[in-house]
């Protein structure tokens, strides 16, 4: 039962990741949707590439490592206004 997999799944403190095997996309689709963890892996596990932002919801991390995702805890906006002389929407 898909149901009691997604709540006994999500009952624990932590949420890393996650492992799918099934041979139905819908399956697979209701479990990444509803399973509470930073990364989900169809059909594999633990196969990474470093534009996939890596890290875990709940007890298993905060923020995440690799990919754009990442450079966000290491940036500052800012913004800046200026007038201008002929501005383009006058």
């Amino acid at each position: 039962d898909l149901d009691e997999v997604i709540r006994r799944a999500n009952q624990s403190h932590y949420g890393l990741a996650a492992g799918v095997f099934t041979k139905n996309l819908d399956t697979a689709n209701t479990l990444t949707r509803a399973l509470r963890v930073g990364s989900v892996w169809i059909n594999c596990y633990f196969v990474f590439d470093a534009a996939i932002p890596f890290g875990g919801f709940k007890m298993s991390g905060l923020g995440r490592e690799k990919g754009a995702y990442s450079l966000q805890n290491y940036l500052q906006v800012k913004a800046v206004v200026t007038p201008l002389k002929n501005p383009a929407w006058l």
